[in-house]
């Protein structure tokens, strides 16, 4: 069995809404291994997406332990958590949230930048292998407004590749896509997953869950189902 990439334990998030407090996250405890491909389901409000938003280090937890890639994100400050988001997690959207008026190639260098271990060139080549990675070879210098919906998230998924990271959180990738163009961002994640990279997906929809491997079903902060579906290795 492959290592446990993440793990939570008595994970809590609160929101203080002044004079209510909204118990986000409730005592969810799990663990997530290297290679695994999990959907979160759940309404709206379920948690799904502040759990999302803990691992990849853009929330922190009220209470609770949070392990990702061995490292405690609970004890990391501000610096350490943007190079654990920089090093280790891609972020995937539903509205791909690129520059207006810049290259899909420039758009995918952006996170390149921002690490302190990479030199122009070395972005550069990076970049272009990111989107030959996943099927833009011969876009990449076209501006995002000169792609249609489904080359805008493959642009973004490159965006999200292009690190290298050990874990992507994508919330919805395929909420803003027809049928088709999902069908084939779909099949790149499934990719993805088989070159052994990690994928946690966020998705109301059941088809999107389907292709994956896990189900983890959130209602009111808490976990009430977790389900194989396919050959994952859930705990």
């Amino acid at each position: 069995m492959e290592k446990v990439l993440i793990e939570c334990r008595s994970l809590c998030k609160d929101y203080d809404m002044g004079a209510e407090v909204i118990h986000a996250l409730k005592d969810v405890s799990l663990k997530i291994h290297k290679g695994e491909y999990v959907a979160i389901m759940g309404p709206s409000g379920s948690g799904k997406s502040t759990l999302m938003n803990l691992v990849g280090a853009l929330d922190v937890p009220s209470r609770g332990d949070l392990l990702v890639n061995g490292l405690d994100l609970s004890r990391q400050d501000s610096d350490q958590l943007a190079d654990f988001r920089n090093h280790t997690i891609g972020f995937v959207f539903q509205q791909f949230n690129l520059l207006a008026r810049t290259t899909a190639l420039e758009n995918v260098r952006l996170p390149l930048l921002y690490s302190r271990d990479n030199n122009a060139g070395d972005s550069t080549e990076r970049a272009v292998e990111a989107l030959e990675r996943v099927g833009l070879a011969d876009r990449m210098d076209h501006e995002t407004t000169q792609l249609s919906g489904g080359q805008q998230q493959r642009v973004a998924i490159a965006r999200a590749l292009v690190n290298r990271p050990s874990v992507i959180l994508a919330d919805e990738p395929t909420g803003a896509l027809d049928t088709k163009t999902s069908i084939e961002i779909l099949d790149l994640f499934q990719e993805l997953n088989d070159s052994g990279i990690t994928l946690m997906v966020v998705t109301h929809d059941p088809e999107v869950a389907g292709v994956s491997r896990r189900n983890l079903m959130f209602r009111d902060g808490e976990i009430i189902d977790d389900l194989l579906v396919g050959n994952g290795a859930a705990a």
